[in-house]
């Protein structure tokens, strides 16, 4: 099951989907029997973040008022869950963003991470370059090692056992870091928790976000503000 929440993402919405589609087509073709559920939640959205998603086959929709990204994680993994007549011990909930994009062999990543023995992966992000100077980019670049994972928790990239998620008593519906609470819940609890950088995540890297303390409050305090950059590129 992958849930992903959108708050007023027309712009970015349609990649998201078309990719995770195009991953679940690769994942059913080595796993013919898997069954992947897309749910995407329409927290608040007030663009035609809705109209671009019912373009999508074999999505399915959650309205919500919240105007939480906590919240609407929780909403979709409720969702996903009450769809669901698999054990929850063999039920994998992942979690991705709408201003992202995942590689074809996300999904299957995390059944193979799954499979070995992962109650929780939690995987690597790239903001998108296009978003970025080239400074910027640089900079971000230095921050990252090939093969060995931060250990940084992002819902863009997140994947969890659904019996070790409800042990832990699932996403808090806050406004921000919900993702990272749940990490933390979940190790608390003894899960096993698993990084990896083997499929990263395509993020966006605009520098002003939906959620306060998200990804791009930290693009923008690391890496500085886009001017700032230009200016210093110019210098």
């Amino acid at each position: 099951m992958v849930v992903v929440p959108a708050r007023d993402e027309e712009a970015l919405v349609g990649r998201c989907l078309g990719a995770l589609q195009a991953a679940r087509q690769a994942a059913r073709a080595v796993l013919p029997d898997l069954t992947v559920d897309l749910v995407l939640v329409l927290d608040r959205c007030t663009d035609g973040t809705r109209s671009v998603a019912l373009g999508h086959l074999d999505v399915r929709l959650v309205d919500l008022d919240e105007g939480s990204v906590g919240a609407a994680r929780a909403a979709g993994v409720r969702d996903a869950l009450e769809h669901s007549t698999a054990d929850r011990d063999r039920t994998w909930l992942a979690g991705t963003d709408a201003d992202s994009v995942v590689p074809e062999g996300w999904i299957l990543e995390h059944v193979r991470l799954a499979d070995a023995g992962a109650d929780v992966v939690v995987g690597t992000v790239r903001p998108d370059p296009a978003d970025l100077t080239p400074i910027q980019h640089a900079a971000w670049r230095a921050t990252r090692v090939p093969g060995r994972p931060n250990g940084h928790v992002h819902g863009a990239n997140l994947g969890v056992r659904a019996d070790a998620y409800l042990r832990a008593g699932g996403f808090p519906e806050r406004p921000a870091h919900e993702d990272v609470d749940l990490v933390a819940a979940l190790v608390a609890s003894g899960a096993r928790v698993v990084a990896s950088d083997s499929c990263d995540v395509l993020t966006s890297g605009r520098l002003a976000g939906r959620a306060p303390g998200g990804y791009a409050d930290y693009l923008r305090s690391r890496f500085g503000a886009v001017d700032d950059a230009v200016e210093a590129e110019s210098a």
